[in-house]
């Protein structure tokens, strides 16, 4: 089967480049930055550049100049061409990640900044155990199935999402094991080996990892500092016709953005024409550090025009990843048909997690400001040490989420996260969230869920690993801050 032709044109990738400073020579310096974009994911691999007379025309620059440019690409491996066919993105072996084994520390003096996922107090558990007992002494009567989910845990999931501003009945509410058992579910369901899915570059590793399996072939979409490429995913609709999209619409992981309303109501009718489902990931949308929660992302769509999206949440981010209790919000006969599917492996999820969950959502106001309140002192925790240790790392504040995407400004991430483990910090490089292997080497996510002295000893652990002291960041290498 062949691949869909992923191309950019000359105007597309202008708007991408940054202006011309005229400190090099113009070819070098356009070289220099469309590596950088592919490096960091604005521009995917495998993907054909603009013609140069085109590219010229949209720079203002000279035909020869953006051939020697091109040239420069091809020699450096940032891309190669085929005859006939154009200049495609590559990327060259060197910035490839590679696995280096070491011996672990011991795992009682190890900092886990791999996942980012936050604790649950111990009173807040047991308050929580207290307050069900007899809730489950009546359920240990029943037989205890429920494939679909216990009927009060849905319904107040439901309620939820209608507080929120999206209308919903619990027969439109499946509760899963998690939120990846719910995009296990959605791709057994929805998808066939070969069928085409577009993904955020970066994205969440175990949802790729998720796609991987399901043997799908991802196309990707860019997510920038700066936000999401909202051209680039309605000319991958139209282009491509994926079967699913996947989307982190509310405090992206990793990068922590928002996507603003008009770009919702954007890919949304987008989608229609291609009658792609989508699949958004809603698990960090309560997560809103420096600004309200924003709405269900189907609540933009228009009327009756939420058909094809599916709502996938869970209590990992907001509560505890040791709760594994998720769901997903879907058309009533999709619901019905993957309670159907799901009976198949595990008949229906635990019925003392589920009344856990019930009791945490029920008091989730109150429990939900206080955990903001921490979250928001550890992020801010982490951004000084990182100001301290790493001046001249660049990041973004983001508005809410779990973690920092920092760009270390040369391709060593998984070096580094080698060499911090060495030191007793587990850290995930950029790599880890891109369908592309090698892009992203530039990056890592560094998430802020443990207390702020447990932050500012890993921090200090990574400078020791480095083996190098801070030095001034240069002019154009400060942290970039966006509150």
């Amino acid at each position: 089967m062949r691949q869909p032709v992923r191309a950019l044109s000359g105007r597309q990738l202008a708007t991408l480049l940054p202006a011309f400073t005229g400190v090099r020579p113009a070819y070098r310096q356009l070289s220099e930055a469309i590596s950088a974009l592919i490096l960091d994911g604005q521009i995917a691999l495998h993907v054909r550049l603009p013609a140069e007379r085109a590219l010229a025309a949209a720079l203002g620059l000279s035909r020869p100049t953006v051939t020697a440019s091109y040239n420069l690409l091809r020699a450096d491996r940032y891309a190669h061409s085929r005859q006939g066919s154009g200049t495609w993105t590559a990327l060259p072996k060197e910035v490839l990640p590679h696995k280096i084994t070491r011996a672990l520390p011991p795992s009682d003096t190890t900092i886990d900044l791999a996942r980012a996922a936050p604790g649950l107090p111990s009173h807040v558990l047991a308050d929580a155990l207290g307050r069900i007992a007899p809730q489950l002494a009546a359920h240990s009567r029943t037989s205890g199935y429920h494939p679909d989910g216990l009927p009060e845990l849905r319904a107040a999931v439901a309620d939820r999402f209608t507080r929120r501003g999206l209308a919903t009945l619990p027969e439109q509410i499946l509760i899963t094991s998690g939120a990846q058992h719910a995009l296990s579910l959605v791709l057994g369901l929805l998808a066939a080996p070969g069928d085409r899915m577009m993904v955020e570059n970066p994205s969440y590793p175990n949802a790729l990892e998720g796609m991987r399996r399901a043997h799908l072939r991802t196309v990707s979409v860019p997510v920038s500092d700066h936000g999401w490429d909202v051209e680039a995913i309605e000319d991958t609709l139209r282009q491509t016709v994926p079967q699913l999209a996947f989307l982190m619409p509310d405090f992206h992981n990793p990068t922590g953005l928002l996507m603003p309303d008009e770009e919702r109501v954007r890919v949304l009718r987008a989608a229609r024409p291609a009658d792609t489902w989508l699949l958004i990931d809603e698990t960090t949308a309560d997560l809103a550090l420096d600004l309200p929660a924003p709405r269900p992302f189907a609540s933009h769509a228009e009327p009756g025009g939420s058909g094809r999206v599916i709502t996938i949440g869970s209590m990992s981010k907001t509560h505890w990843g040791g709760l594994r209790i998720g769901w997903l919000r879907a058309p009533a006969r999709l619901v019905t048909e993957l309670a159907a599917q799901r009976i198949a492996t595990d008949l229906g999820g635990s019925v003392l997690d589920q009344l856990l969950a019930h009791a945490l959502l029920t008091g989730a106001e109150d429990l939900l400001r206080s955990h903001l309140a921490r979250v928001g002192e550890q992020r801010d925790a982490l951004a000084a040490a990182l100001t301290e240790h790493f001046p001249w790392w660049r990041w973004q504040l983001p508005p809410g989420g779990l973690s920092l995407w920092v760009d270390l400004g040369e391709p060593t991430a998984s070096t580094l996260a080698a060499r911090s483990l060495e030191h007793g910090v587990r850290i995930e490089s950029g790599a880890r969230f891109t369908t592309d292997p090698g892009v992203f080497e530039n990056r890592l996510r560094i998430p802020y869920t443990s207390p702020p002295h447990i932050l500012r000893e890993a921090i200090q652990r990574m400078t020791t690993a480095m083996g190098r002291q801070p030095r001034t960041p240069s002019a154009d290498r400060r942290p970039h801050w966006v509150v």
